[in-house]
């Protein structure tokens, strides 16, 4: 008979364990800030911080000095952008992060503009 630890993991997939239970059964981050291309910098990388999960730590030492989307963190860490998002949350929640959007793109010109230069370049 196995050990009760060992009903935890999978050999060929490793730990089993939800991603819900990474955070503490919550499905949604505090705060609606964040998409896949928000970008995270960490702002106080103190670790010993109460309540700070293996991957709030992980995500605080990635996160320090290079700014990093969203998405870029939920696959560096392997677990979906729901979890990511939660957690992110908590780090926001303590002030240990700043979130910024990503430099909009310019608005595309209208069509009938792009259709007078190409007519121009034509006559050329």
């Amino acid at each position: 008979m196995s050990e009760p630890e060992d009903s935890w993991w999978d050999v060929d997939a490793g730990p089993i364990v939800r991603s819900f239970a990474r955070t503490g059964g919550r499905t949604r981050p505090s705060r609606d800030e964040f998409n896949l291309i928000t970008l995270i910098i960490a702002t106080n990388t103190d670790t010993a911080r109460h309540g700070l999960e293996p991957e709030h730590i992980v995500i605080l030492r990635m996160c320090t000095g290079t700014p990093l989307s969203v998405a870029e963190i939920s696959a560096r860490l392997d677990l979906p952008a729901t979890v990511a998002k939660v957690l992110l949350g908590d780090l926001l929640d303590m002030g240990a992060i700043h979130t910024r959007a990503p430099i909009a793109l310019a608005e595309a010109p209208e069509i009938h503009v792009l259709q007078a230069v190409l007519d121009g370049i034509r006559r050329l």
